[in-house]
């Protein structure tokens, strides 16, 4: 089996993701998966969350390269870039991670500031005088 491709998004934030049989190693934007996160444990696990579904943590390497957003919005569009990867590779993959709703792109962005309001839908102040 040769590399399969998967674009992944969350917010403003894309990740291109490569998948091919290897032994389990994850690099993002050239960098190893864990030292691009840091500490945070949560993420991780959220990233790691369809490969764990899957019962293949050790069968892929996955090299991916992110950009826009923040962190968390990138660690996001990777999980979905990395499940429909896996769903391409294996229909019985495709139903073990619809369920989990990891193939659906999450489609809510920041709301954008409307003209004579503070923010979104906050409007100014009230005074009587």
């Amino acid at each position: 089996m040769a590399k399969v491709y998967a674009t992944g998004k969350r917010k403003t934030a894309i990740a291109k993701v490569w998948v091919a049989p290897g032994k389990g190693s994850i690099t993002v934007n050239g960098i190893d998966f864990e030292a691009w996160l840091g500490g945070h444990e949560t993420i991780k696990k959220r990233v790691r969350q369809p490969l764990a579904l899957t019962k293949q943590e050790t069968s892929f390497d996955i090299v991916a390269s992110t950009l826009g957003g923040g962190y968390s919005a990138q660690a996001d569009a990777l999980r979905h870039g990395i499940s429909k990867a896996l769903a391409s590779i294996d229909a019985d993959f495709r139903a073990i991670l619809k369920p989990h709703g990891l193939l659906t792109r999450d489609s809510r962005v920041v709301e954008r500031k409307k003209y004579g309001r503070k923010k979104a839908r906050r409007s100014p102040q009230f005074s009587k005088r």
